[in-house]
Parts: structure tokens; sequence; C-alpha cells
């Protein structure tokens, strides 16, 4: 993990990040999207979790090569709910259990600590063990599971609720 580097991420990152986005859109459950996204329809996600303070977007690059993002974006579109944000992490692949997504969290939270945040979410499809671990590791905790609320695959998943306050205590 020697030449992982975690930095902003950029537009021109955008083809890459929809390509990891499309592996587990095809091949699992944890996003719901239905369909493989196209570089323009990822570009409203985008701009969503890079346009502003409280929304920022890292990206977790090995040697030239994007491996992973991390980022913030609105829970929900209503006013109250602005300094609530709701994470997203994926790790290609073929790079998961490196502890690049703990690197990637690492620096995304502490680029927020300063920014106007009271609750960090995370919404997890279920089973999702790793996702689990990863957010515990960083302070989250399950506050409610959301039972047969998407369809994929034919079937009805389960997703799980995680929060954490921004600012833990002893941090």
């Amino acid at each position: 993990m020697a030449d992982v580097k975690i930095r902003p991420a950029t537009r021109d990152d955008l083809p890459r990040l929809t390509e990891i986005y499309n592996y587990y859109v095809i091949n699992t459950p944890i996003t719901f999207d239905l369909e493989p996204q196209t570089v323009e329809q990822r570009a409203r996600w985008f701009d969503e979790h890079t346009g502003g303070r409280r929304h920022q977007l890292f990206v977790a690059e090995d040697g030239c090569l994007v491996v992973g993002w991390a980022g913030t974006g609105p829970f929900r579109d209503r006013a109250a709910y602005d300094t609530s944000v709701e994470t997203s992490i994926y790790c290609a692949n073929d790079a998961k259990e490196r502890g690049i997504g703990a690197m990637m969290y690492r620096v995304l939270l502490d680029a927020l600590k300063d920014e106007d945040i009271n609750r960090v979410l995370a919404g997890i499809t279920l089973p999702n063990e790793a996702s689990i671990a990863l957010h515990r590791k960083f302070g989250f905790t399950e506050v409610g599971v959301f039972t047969e609320c998407g369809r994929k695959f034919d079937r009805y998943w389960d997703v799980v609720w995680m929060e954490r306050p921004l600012r833990l205590a002893g941090e």
C-alpha cells in the first residue's frame, strides 16, 4: 500500500469512478441501481458529492490507477437535513481487503472535522459484514434496519442504517 495515496476527486476521475460503481451495479446488491450508469448519468452524483464543504469526494490512487472513493453527499433535500450527510464508499473489486477503505475514511472524516455537520449516515445493504465492520471501526453505530426495502436480482434486500456524530467523544 506504499503507493496508495488519497486525494480529492476531480472530474477527470469520473470515468473510472463510474467503471468501479458499475461493477457493483451489475454483480452485487450493494447498490440498488439496476442498470449500469454512463459517465453522463453519474455527473450529477459527482456534482452533489463535490459541491460544497460538507459534500466532499476523495479517491484512492494506487500508482496511476484510481482504486476507490469515499465521499459525502446530501442525506435529504430539505433544509433541516443540511447538517446530516450520507457517506458512500467503494473500492474496486480487485482492491478490496487492503485497508484502502479505512485510509479513505480517515482522510474524508478529517477533511470534514470543522464543517457544520452533526451526523454522518450510512445505509448498507445486508449482508455486508466487511462494510459494517469498517463503519464500526470509525465509530458508526447501527440505528435500524429497513427490511425488504429494495428489490434486485429477483429478491428483496434489507438495509441497515448506521450513524455517528461527526465529532466523536475524545476526538
